[in-house]
C-alpha cells in the first residue's frame, strides 16, 4: 500500500501512487525520446580517411608483342620496333632471321602492358593487366599477349604478363566506309599476370611503430583521431606529427600488431568539415560547389553581347561597250545586340541559397564562371576558386 499518493495534471489518471508514477513518469520520457528526431550519424571509419604508411599499391609495366591478330596490327614501315621486337624475340627462340629482310608483320603490335601490385602480395598470386597499343595497329581484338616482364620503378622484375586479351570496342569497314564503336587499340587481361616476386615490406619493425596518413591534411581531423585512438585503448597511443601524420605505438609481436591495426581502421571518427570550395572546369563547363560556399551580399549585372557578321555578294556588271569587267562585290553587314542586364542582389548563407542567387542571374556555365571570378575578386564568394 502506498504511503502517498501524487497527482501529475493532463495524465489519464490525475493520481498515482508511488510505484504507479515511477511506471508513467518513465513510460512518458520514453515516448518523447521516440518523438524526437535523431541526428544524422556523420561519423566515418577511419580506414575510410586514412591509411597505414607503406601499405600501397606498386606500378609494374613492361613492353610486350601481341600475336594472332587479323591483319589489324602495326605497319613495320611506321612502326619499326615492332619488327625489331620480334626479330630479337625470335633469335631467343632459335630462330635466325637473315638480316635486311623486309618482314611484312600485320597481325603482330607492340603494346605496352600495365599492372598495380597490391600489398602483401606473393609470389604465384594473379593480376589483371592493362593492354595498351604504342604502334598503328587498328584493333587488338583476337589478339594473344606473349610473355612480357612487368617491371617496378627501381627496374626488377615483380611479374609476367600473358594471355588473350578482351577489347571492350567493336568496329567494321567496307567498300571504303568504317565505322567503329568504343575503343579497340587497348584491352585487358583478367588474371593475365602472375606475381614473381614479393615488394619487401616491414609494418612498425623492431619498435613497433606504425605511422597513419590521412587522406586529407586537416589539423582538427588529426586531432579527433589522436583523441579517439587514446581513448578506445586507454593510453597514450597515438600523438600526432603534423595535420596528416599520426604515429602510433603498436605491438611488437606480429599477430598482435595486425588486431591493433583491425581495430583502429574499425573506430568511428567524424572528420572536421571540408573547407568551401568551388571547382570550375574550363574544359567541360561544369561548375561544383560544396555545402560550406556562401556569397556575402553583392550586386552583380549579367548580359550578353552578340556580334553578327553576315556578308553577301553582289555582281557588278559594266555598261555596254564600256570594255570592262563583270566582278563580284562582297557586301558586309554587321549588327550588334546586347541584351539588357539589369543588376541582381545575390547572397546565401547555404548552399540552396548560393544556387538560387546565382540561377537567378540566367546566366550559362560559361557565364557563371566568369561571374564566380568576379565575385571571389569582390571578396563576396567566401570560398576557394579552383580552376581546372
Amino acid at each position: 500500500m502506498d504511503l502517498w499518493r501524487v497527482c501529475v495534471p493532463g495524465l489519464p489518471s490525475r493520481c498515482f501512487g508511488t510505484k504507479a508514477f515511477r511506471h508513467a513518469l518513465i513510460v512518458s520520457l520514453l515516448a518523447l525520446l521516440w518523438l524526437v528526431p535523431g541526428q544524422p550519424a556523420r561519423a566515418e571509419q577511419l580506414r575510410d580517411i586514412a591509411t597505414f604508411a607503406g601499405v600501397r599499391d606498386n606500378a609494374l609495366v613492361g613492353y610486350g608483342l601481341v600475336v594472332g591478330l587479323d591483319g589489324s596490327g602495326d605497319q613495320t614501315m611506321q612502326a619499326p620496333f615492332t619488327g625489331q621486337s620480334l626479330t630479337n624475340m625470335l633469335s631467343q627462340l632459335g630462330i635466325t632471321v637473315p638480316p635486311g629482310t623486309n618482314m611484312q608483320l600485320r597481325n603482330v603490335a607492340g603494346v605496352m602492358v600495365t599492372a598495380d601490385l597490391p600489398p602483401f602480395s606473393r609470389p604465384g598470386q594473379r593480376l589483371d593487366v592493362v593492354v595498351s597499343s604504342i604502334g598503328n595497329a587498328r584493333s587488338l581484338r583476337g589478339g594473344t599477349l606473349l610473355m612480357t616482364p612487368l617491371k617496378g620503378a627501381d627496374g626488377d622484375i615483380y611479374a609476367l604478363a600473358q594471355g588473350n586479351l578482351l577489347v571492350g570496342g567493336a568496329g567494321a569497314e567496307s567498300g571504303g566506309s568504317s565505322v567503329q564503336i568504343n575503343q579497340q587499340a587497348g584491352g585487358r587481361i583478367s588474371g593475365g599476370a602472375i606475381v614473381e616476386r614479393e615488394v619487401p615490406l616491414q609494418l612498425g619493425g623492431d619498435s613497433g611503430r606504425l605511422e597513419l596518413q590521412l587522406k586529407d591534411a586537416d589539423f582538427g581531423t588529426a586531432e579527433r583521431v589522436v583523441s579517439t585512438i587514446n581513448l578506445a585503448f586507454g593510453g597514450q597511443v597515438a600523438s600526432a606529427l603534423d595535420s596528416r601524420v599520426i604515429q602510433l605505438r603498436g605491438p611488437l609481436a606480429a599477430n598482435d600488431r595486425v588486431q591493433f591495426m583491425a581495430k583502429v581502421e574499425s573506430l568511428r571518427i567524424e572528420p572536421m568539415e571540408a573547407p568551401a570550395k568551388v571547382v570550375i572546369n574550363s574544359r567541360t563547363g561544369s561548375v561544383v560547389l560544396n555545402g560550406a560556399v556562401t556569397l556575402r551580399r553583392a550586386a552583380v549585372a549579367h548580359g550578353n553581347l552578340s556580334i553578327v557578321i553576315d556578308t553577301q555578294f553582289q555582281v557588278s556588271q559594266p555598261a555596254p561597250f564600256s570594255e570592262g569587267e563583270t566582278v563580284v562585290v562582297p557586301d558586309s553587314l554587321i549588327s550588334v545586340d546586347q541584351q539588357e542586364g539589369s543588376l541582381q542582389v545575390v547572397e546565401g548563407a547555404d548552399l540552396m541559397a548560393v544556387v538560387n542567387a546565382l540561377n537567378a542571374l540566367g546566366a550559362t556555365p560559361a557565364d557563371l564562371m566568369s561571374i564566380l571570378e568576379a565575385l571571389k575578386a569582390a571578396g563576396s564568394l567566401r570560398a576557394e576558386l579552383e580552376i581546372l
